[in-house]
């Protein structure tokens, strides 16, 4: 091939240039050749008498045959070019080796994708610490841990799609700047509704980095080395969980890094994680500032010689860096496809003033994106069939991946709370008079207890019931509770000061000549109990058991293959959700946890491969930007039915995370092997 393509394209003094035709010579102008007046004049006569005649068909809507036959050979033409380009892409790319450059451009990508990683578990860390600082109610919690994936969802689907009209490079810039201002607006948000406003602003920007960061990297790979670093490139999603888990549980426990203005403005250490978490984004997008657009984008527009001067970048970077800084970069032609779109800008906008050629361009990409993303556009393509198999095998296992992956830390919080029930302490039919409560309650039940002129001062009531109690001349100063409740008590001549025992707190009780006195307002952090660093644990330790997965995808993708790594790694993950019957204890169900990620992970990085290498260069940012968003809907779908689970039933998680993994898995042993397949 290589010598094909030396012969072919790149020996410019024997060949001439795309649309660049000898005027003398060999090549004897039209010109030149004799007249032949009699055919010609034959010529211009029948012409205009077609012209008179009426085609019997325009009326009936049938385009005319010349008409047909003209689109058919466009057609052709432009399938043989982009065909063309893609073995000469992939020649090229060779020429350049792989180097500094790609090291480079991995680093920056990598980051971009340990920001999405992040994301999704900014909200789900800050949250036991949020709930208190806003005081948010169960339905405000569920929300905000919804709209984390739904946001997503909404900008996977959006980049995708508009990198492949406006450019790789340039919309991963604006999803991460979005990302990485409203993120940092998210942290000061004092209310619910401008931190819920703000993160779903900064989970539809950085929503679109997977489906981006993949086609864009995609683009600087030879085709012997896709499979691999892609893999290599997974692990960053990874290392973003193990950096959340990290700089969560170093951070957020520490309530009292912080500062408050008053009672209005509260700055506490959960927000400063959420400062934290935007490293990874800001970095990239530095980064990013210093890499260049995707050749292949550039060509596919028309753009050849912007496209050589990177391609010439890269080609020097790498070579340069080897020790090689003689070797010659010897394209000097690339095969460019004809493109109609630069065009219809230009005629669409040539004669107006600046803000309505700014509103038509903006209007015809919209159109244009649109047009891309819209169903039948992605599936009726020649990978259509291979898109469905690939969405009815990545369905599933986000279903049961998400799913699990909120079922196990929630089993352990389950677990926990069985534990600590078990431990109650159970006060009944007892009479307390004249006694001053100062030290901590917890984890009681007082039933049918009579208190007479006792004092609860300076103290902390945690998981406490008072049920068919009586309180007479009590005094209540300075309490800090939480889970406290009083059912069916009886309370007279009692006295509650600056306490944060509210109304609510109080079921079916008969109170007379009692008082409320500077009660506290707002809510209060209970560090002892929310923050319990089990959590982060859980979360580090599952983050950090796909790396196993993500070693071995990436050693054995070229070697083994896209197909059998995906439907093998979702079958022995099937297999591996059977050892959940025995997750009887909370070491059990992290250890379950930690092999079901590790193994699990290497499905995940071969579907991304297969994606972006199935779908042209106009439809990959588009078709990966759609399984991503896919990917988010199954995320919602999965928590919200593994989480309705637990304390009820194990055997529903199990079966269907065993089914849903059994059918995708050989389902995608249908796909189509792309290993040896050149970049379209």
């Amino acid at each position: 091939m290589a010598d094909h393509y030396q012969n072919n394209i790149y020996n410019q003094g024997d060949y001439p240039l795309q649309g660049d035709y000898p005027l003398q010579g060999d090549y004897p102008l039209q010109g030149d050749y004799p007249l032949q007046e009699d055919d010609a004049a034959s010529d211009v006569t029948e012409g205009h008498d077609e012209e008179d005649q009426m085609y019997e068909g325009e009326y009936q809507g049938i385009p005319h045959p010349d008409d047909t036959k003209a689109a058919q050979r466009a057609a052709c033409s432009a399938a043989s070019d982009l065909e063309e380009l893609s073995e000469q892409y992939e020649y090229i790319m060779e020429e350049c080796g792989h180097g500094k450059f790609q090291w480079m451009l991995f680093i920056v990508l990598g980051l971009a994708l340990m920001a999405d990683g992040v994301e999704c578990f900014v909200v789900a860390f800050v949250l036991p610490s949020a709930e208190k600082d806003l005081c948010l109610s169960n339905a405000e919690k569920g929300m905000l841990g919804l709209i984390v994936f739904l946001s997503m969802m909404v900008g996977a689907f959006l980049w995708g799609g508009l990198a492949d009209k406006v450019g790789r490079r340039q919309c991963l810039i604006l999803a991460l700047s979005i990302n990485c201002i409203f993120a940092f607006m998210s942290s000061f948000a004092q209310g619910y509704s401008f931190f819920l406003f703000f993160r779903l602003l900064s989970g539809i920007g950085i929503g679109g980095t997977a489906p981006i960061v993949y086609s864009y990297f995609s683009e600087f790979l030879q085709m012997n080395k896709r499979g691999e670093h892609l893999s290599w490139l997974c692990m960053f999603w990874m290392i973003g969980g193990i950096y959340a888990s990290f700089t969560a549980w170093g951070i957020i426990p520490r309530y009292g890094w912080g500062f408050s203005m008053g009672t209005e403005f509260q700055f506490h250490a959960w927000r400063v994680f959420v400062l934290v978490a935007a490293l990874p984004a800001i970095a990239s997008l530095v980064g990013l500032t210093f890499m260049p657009e995707s050749p292949r984008f550039l060509l596919e527009n028309g753009k050849h010689d912007d496209a050589w001067m990177i391609l010439k970048q890269v080609h020097d970077t790498n070579w340069r860096s080897k020790g090689q800084p003689e070797k010659v970069f010897t394209v000097v032609h690339i095969k460019t496809p004809k493109t109609t779109e630069d065009g219809f800008f230009e005629v669409q906008s040539a004669t107006r003033t600046p803000v309505q050629r700014w509103a038509v361009r903006s209007l015809t990409l919209c159109k244009l994106v649109c047009r891309n993303t819209d169903w039948s556009s992605i599936s009726s393509s020649e990978s259509g069939l291979d898109l469905f198999c690939i969405i009815v095998g990545f369905l599933p296992y986000n279903i049961s991946y998400y799913g699990l992956s909120v079922w196990f830390p929630d089993m352990i919080k389950h677990l926990q709370h069985e534990e600590y029930v078990s431990k109650v302490q159970v006060i009944h039919k007892k009479q307390v008079e004249n006694m001053i409560f100062d030290f901590p309650l917890e984890n009681q039940i007082h039933e049918e207890v009579v208190y007479i002129r006792d004092k609860f001062i300076n103290i902390e009531m945690k998981s406490v019931k008072f049920k068919d109690s009586l309180f007479e001349d009590c005094h209540f100063e300075n309490i800090r509770s939480s889970e406290t409740v009083f059912e069916n008590c009886t309370i007279y001549s009692t006295v509650f000061y600056n306490t944060d025992l509210w109304e609510a707190k109080f079921t079916d009780c008969k109170m007379e000549n009692t008082t409320f006195e500077h009660n506290k307002h707002g809510c209060h952090l209970d560090t002892a109990k929310e923050n319990d660093v089990l959590i982060y644990l859980v979360s580090f330790l599952g983050s950090l058991a796909v790396l196993p997965g993500n070693i071995i995808s990436a050693l054995y993708m070229e070697k083994i293959g896209r197909v059998k790594i995906i439907g093998g790694s979702m079958l022995i993950s099937a297999g591996c959700t059977f050892f959940l019957f025995l997750s009887f204890s909370q070491s059990a169900i992290i250890a379950l946890q930690c092999l079901f990620c590790g193994v699990s992970a290497a499905a995940w990085n071969g579907i991304e491969v297969v994606t972006v290498e199935l779908y042209p260069a106009s439809k990959r940012a588009t078709a990966s930007g759609v399984l991503n968003a896919l990917c988010k809907l199954a995320a919602v779908l999965g928590s919200s039915i593994f989480a309705s689970c637990v304390g009820i039933t194990k055997a529903i998680p199990i079966l269907l995370s065993f089914t849903a993994l059994v059918c995708g898995g050989l389902v995608a042993l249908n796909l189509p092997d792309t290993q040896q397949k050149i970049l379209q």
